[in-house]
């Protein structure tokens, strides 16, 4: 017998004050710490100096570190970049101290480090990046209320919105919390989140939809846990081969798309509770009903219809 042919019966919407409960204290904490923490926010957002090197043998980092501590660069970023013998380091403006002469000091204090590259990000291209970031995730929200407001209803809409709000700020209060490095690999994954989750919500949309029309003598709850039921096993096999890659990219990936992965999944799990739970909730709890879907009856159908 094949289990993934079996529907399930999980009574979801009965457990949906414990979610709402557990989605407040979630916000709650990220919003906190987003306001008290804030987001450790890479040299993309800040402006700095980025100096990639090459060494003959495998690069040691906590030894490159000890180096740039002595010279006075201890707050340097220090990762592998491509292969071992590659060494990318970040370093936040100085006072009195041009790009060059950064990069020129560096030089002479790791022994042995041939140049690769400089490039230089000055504060205001990183205030730039950083309101042209917002600017994207506010229009990406905007038209996803269009589309979902035409395509369903407007209480879906509604729905779907707050679940992409709710993703993205635990996310955010994630790497707030963390203080992992937020650069632009990061914002491209936040964006890619709202993606994700938005296409898990409009699955489970379709459902309820197609229910609603299809079942009669069931209530809304009803109809919403039977439609989370039949989408369950598409959500979960979707969310689990998407971690497993993203997984494999966060262990093996190299320190540059690390946080890249880590956003992706911790963007995944918080989607795929949130489009079960926060954006269903959010339409039940505004109301929505099957008559909101039905087809609207034309005046004289009747008459049309006879021979």
């Amino acid at each position: 017998m094949n289990i993934f042919n079996k529907t399930p019966s999980f009574d979801f919407m009965s457990k949906r004050k414990l979610a709402m409960v557990l989605s407040l204290v979630l916000l709650t904490v990220s919003i906190a710490s987003l306001t008290i923490r804030g987001l450790n926010l890479g040299v993309d957002f800040t402006g700095g100096t980025l100096i990639e090197v090459g060494y003959e043998a495998d690069a040691k980092l906590d030894e490159i570190r000890s180096v740039l501590g002595e010279v006075g660069f201890s707050e340097a970023i220090v990762q592998h970049f491509g292969s071992n013998k590659e060494v990318l380091i970040r370093v936040a403006p100085k006072e009195g101290l041009t790009s060059a002469k950064i990069s020129s000091n560096i030089l002479q204090a790791l022994e042995g480090a041939e140049l690769k590259r400089v490039e230089f990000v000055g504060p205001q291209v990183g205030d730039e990046l950083t309101e042209d970031g917002g600017l994207a995730m506010l229009i990406s929200l905007f038209f996803i209320l269009i589309y979902v407001a035409i395509r369903f209803e407007k209480r879906f809409a509604v729905g779907s919105i707050a679940a992409l709000i709710h993703d993205v700020i635990i996310v955010l209060g994630f790497f707030s919390l963390t203080q992992v490095e937020f650069g632009l690999p990061v914002l491209a994954a936040v964006l890619a989140v709202i993606g994700y989750s938005l296409n898990d919500t409009i699955v489970v949309f379709d459902r309820i939809r197609e229910n609603f029309l299809k079942i009669r003598k069931k209530d809304t709850e009803q109809i919403i846990n039977i439609s989370l039921n039949e989408t369950l096993t598409r959500t979960v096999i979707t969310s689990l081969t998407t971690l497993l890659v993203l997984i494999a990219l966060y262990f093996f990936g190299g320190e540059i798309l690390r946080p890249f992965a880590l956003a992706l999944i911790a963007g995944v799990i918080i989607g795929t509770y949130s489009s079960m739970y926060v954006a269903s909730t959010s339409a039940l709890a505004l109301g929505v009903s099957k008559e909101d879907l039905m087809p609207v009856e034309r005046e004289g159908a009747e008459i049309d219809d006879m021979p």
